[in-house]
């Protein structure tokens, strides 16, 4: 037993026992992607803290990578609604939330809702649809609602919006807004795989009808019970002040010794404090643990904050990323 800087009394044992006994769920829902997936275990990790954390995730890589495949993948093994809406130029909001429909026999309205009703939704190419397409997403992430005309229809719960997008150099694509993008609790970026795997994936589906059959593991119960025990993962005063931290040096550079303030245009902002709390929780639990480290932090936090640190032109002259500056502060801001 523990007690954090409220008093409450923490039972970190208990909670670790907890974890070691749905460690089977969490294994078994890996094993099943993996029938399919080769080679992606940084991404199908990411995934599934998205779904303990009941938050968003923005997949970032070129065509081909099995972004696509591995959220559809995902889907199946969980047993809950699922809808993918590919969005393309021509796109309209009124396609992804609903729209009234009028009938002239009886002088009404009717609402008929769109298919971001359901509970995994796969924005598939999210960044190839204009910026008020993508805008009509901003509500439902957020406030898990949606506002046809002058009523609000509560969505689903579990809601989980897993996009796709390819990287924005690439022609008809459109930069996604920044608040649709801190909407999005992780943002991934998945590059090529290795020579073994991709001869794994040659073996496996290079095939005229490969199979992408796997099993529902997971059911509503199951994903609400995990769920909460992420949230009672213990996590130290200490790194709780280490995550505010590193969050005040992206907006405060010069107070931690850091000479990056020209590169930095925005900081992040308390939503990022939230979800790397969350994020790293949920770390924890896919490591088998009922607490945090702070390695749970620096290993989970690029994926919190590269979407959330802006930079600036002249970091882009001077070629400096996101990820540089992230790096750059976890070098230096005090681990506990």
């Amino acid at each position: 037993m523990t007690e954090d800087v409220s008093g409450a009394v923490v039972d970190v044992a208990g909670t670790g026992q907890k974890v070691e006994k749905v460690s089977g769920l969490i294994s078994s829902l890996r094993t099943e992607i993996q029938k399919i997936i080769v080679g992606q275990d940084y991404l199908i990790d990411r995934l599934i803290i998205g779904l303990l954390c009941n938050n968003h995730v923005l997949i970032e890589g070129v065509p081909g990578l099995a972004k696509t495949l591995s959220i559809t993948t995902l889907a199946k093994t969980l047993n809950l609604g699922f809808h993918r809406i590919q969005f393309t130029p021509d796109l309209l909001p009124a396609d992804l939330i609903g729209t009234l429909i009028y009938n002239p026999k009886t002088g009404e309205f009717t609402t008929k809702k769109g298919p971001v009703f359901s509970n995994i939704i796969l924005a598939d190419e999210i960044n190839r649809a204009p910026a008020k397409v993508q805008s009509a997403l901003l509500e439902a992430m957020q406030e898990r609602q949606v506002t046809i005309g002058d009523e609000t229809h509560k969505l689903d719960n579990p809601f989980m919006v897993l996009a796709t997008q390819n990287p924005i150099e690439q022609g008809g694509t459109y930069p996604l807004p920044e608040a649709q993008v801190d909407r999005f609790m992780l943002k991934l970026k998945i590059t090529y795989p290795g020579k073994a795997d991709e001869l794994q994936i040659l073996q496996r589906m290079a095939k005229s009808n490969p199979n992408t059959e796997v099993n529902s593991v997971l059911g509503s119960e199951d994903i609400l019970m995990l769920r909460n025990l992420t949230d009672e993962i213990y996590m130290d005063d200490k790194i709780k002040e280490y995550i505010v931290n590193i969050i005040d040096a992206t907006r405060n550079p010069e107070d931690y010794g850091l000479e990056l303030g020209n590169y930095i245009q925005y900081g992040a902002s308390p939503r990022a404090t939230i979800y790397l709390t969350m994020a790293a929780r949920a770390f924890a639990l896919l490591q088998g643990r009922g607490y945090v480290t702070p390695q749970d932090v620096k290993s989970i936090g690029l994926d919190v904050l590269r979407h959330r640190v802006i930079i600036s032109y002249e970091a882009e002259a001077d070629e400096k990323t996101p990820e540089d500056i992230i790096q750059a502060i976890f070098n230096v801001v005090e681990v506990p």
